[in-house]
Order: structure tokens, then sequence, then C-alpha cells
């Protein structure tokens, strides 16, 4: 309100403002004491400090009670605006209503994890929340914890290894790698032995770009074997599309590629170890009514 210095301000207390608010909307000291439950003594001394703080008399005896100043007229409306902005802001959270939300979520995810957790949860969302909208985005996991902090996505799905510590996580699943060739694949019919696996032409996932080693490679050298990797790409999805159309095979992770007809899945003849997959937050929306709600559709979804 103009006219207030900060050291006025310093001074002022809400209930000042409150006090003011009735005065005005009642013109008369004695109704307003009845609607704040204080003495009209106690009403008169708070009007006292008003007139102190802005300089101005505000209320003037009138005919019929008493009269605003001009001074008084013009504060009317922004301390309203002001006061029921101030009690929405207090206000307790009432609970997250998903057919009336309007929000637009950001989940950073790889393409496994739009396959293996987004996709999986799309149905759900889009029918309970039909208003809302979703953008799936892919960072480098060493930019989550600040993108998380400062509001740049609501989500993360990483795995928990190597996720950041600052942030709150959710397991959503253990995954385990299956070997994957396309359907019909002559040397696949059944569960290939050591050597067997070691001589087939292998594609492998290198979310840097042009690794040509794994996990199944490191568990492999712990037997003293090492197997032909002749393809490396960045995605998943380009890996599936890759074996379904040539005899080239692939250790991929089991819930990218279950129920897919155009391949063809066995075990692996070595033991490579899998990973949990989780969701990731931050502490500053972990108690948000909405986020809660998001954060339980995908764990349902799973």
């Amino acid at each position: 309100m103009a006219g207030i210095t900060v050291n006025n301000l310093r001074r002022l207390d809400l209930n000042l403002l409150v006090t003011l608010d009735v005065l005005l909307d009642e013109l008369n000291v004695t109704r307003a004491a009845e609607r704040l439950a204080f003495s009209q003594p106690a009403v008169s001394v708070q009007l006292a400090r008003l007139r102190d703080l802005l300089g101005d008399p505000l209320l003037l005896p009138g005919p019929r009670g008493m009269r605003p100043t001009a001074r008084a007229e013009s504060l009317r409306e922004p301390l309203r605006e002001a006061l029921d902005a101030l009690e929405r802001a207090v206000a307790p959270e009432g609970p997250f209503d998903p057919s009336a939300a309007q929000h637009t979520w950001r989940v950073s995810a790889t393409d496994y994890g739009e396959s293996t957790v987004v996709l999986p949860a799309l149905n759900a969302l889009r029918a309970t929340a039909p208003h809302t909208r979703l953008a799936v985005i892919e960072l480098p996991p060493a930019n989550l914890a600040r993108a998380a902090e400062q509001g740049e996505i609501d989500l993360a799905m990483h795995i928990v290894s190597g996720a950041p510590d600052t942030l709150r996580q959710k397991l959503l699943f253990k995954e385990r790698y299956v070997l994957a060739g396309r359907a019909g694949h002559p040397r696949l019919k059944r569960r290939p032995n050591a050597k067997q696996f070691c001589e087939l032409e292998h594609v492998i996932v290198s979310p840097d770009g042009g690794g040509f080693r794994g996990v199944t490679d490191e568990a492999l050298a712990q037997a003293g074997l090492a197997r032909r990797v002749v393809l490396s790409v960045p995605h998943f999805l380009f890996v599936i599309a890759a074996i379904s159309q040539t005899d080239l095979v692939a250790m991929l992770p089991w819930r990218l590629v279950r129920g897919n007809p155009a391949l063809r899945l066995v075990e692996a003849p070595v033991e490579v170890p899998g990973y949990e997959m989780c969701m990731l937050w931050h502490e500053r929306v972990h108690r948000d009514p909405a986020h809660r709600w998001l954060r339980e559709q995908i764990a349902a979804a799973m």
C-alpha cells in the first residue's frame, strides 16, 4: 500500500490490516469490534495506531457512523485483495482433483524409461487427468539434481545406481537382461552355450556414444570369454529394429522386449547382473498434493 515505508512495514501488525479492512466495511467501531470479537476500546486503539502509521485520519465522524477519507477509500480494494491473497497462501491445501487439473508435467527419461515407465502409465494419466499435458525430455544424469531443484523437471526415471543422493527416490521395479534376436533366428532355436553366444554378432547400447563394452562384457571377462560386438548405438529402440530385421542379437532389458512377436527371447549362458529402476524427485515438491498424485499413478502402473 502506497505511503507505507519499509520502517513502517516492520512496525505493522497484520492484525491492524484486518481491523482496517473490517472498519472500512462496517464504518462503525462498535460493529467492527463485534465482528472481530474485540472490545470497542481495543479497536479504537488499533485505529489510532493505523492513523499514526499511515499519516491519515482514515475514518471521520459522520451523521450515521463514520465516513472514510479519500486515503481510506483508495486503500479499500487493494487491502481486500491483499488479505484475500494472503489467506489463500496460508490456507491448508485441499485435495488434488485430477479431473480439473491443467498441469504440464515434465519428466526426464531415456527411451527405455519412456517405454517401461511412461507408456504403461499413460492411459491412466490421460483418462484420470484429461486436461493435463506431459513433456518427456532426456537429460544427462549429471543434470538431474539441478533440473529438479530449479523446477525444470517434476520427475526423473533413472537406475538406482548412480542416482543423485540429493533427490528422493522410489523403487519402481527390478530389471534383468535376456538375449534377444529376430523371431526365427537360426541360432536362437534353443539357448546357446557360452561359445555359441560369443560367436553371435551383438549390438550394444552405448548412451555416451561409440562404446563397444558393457556389463555383459564384464561378466564374460570374469569367465575368460569375449563376444563379438559389431554395432554400437545410443538408443534401445533402434536396437530392437536392427535385431528384428537382421541376424544381429542383443542383450536387452526384459521389460523392453517382453511380448514382442517380432523377437525371440532366450536366457544367456552367462549371468549378467540386472539393475533397479527408480523414480526421482526433489524435496520441494515432496508434499505437493498434485505431485504426490502423479507419483502414485506412475508407481501403480508398474
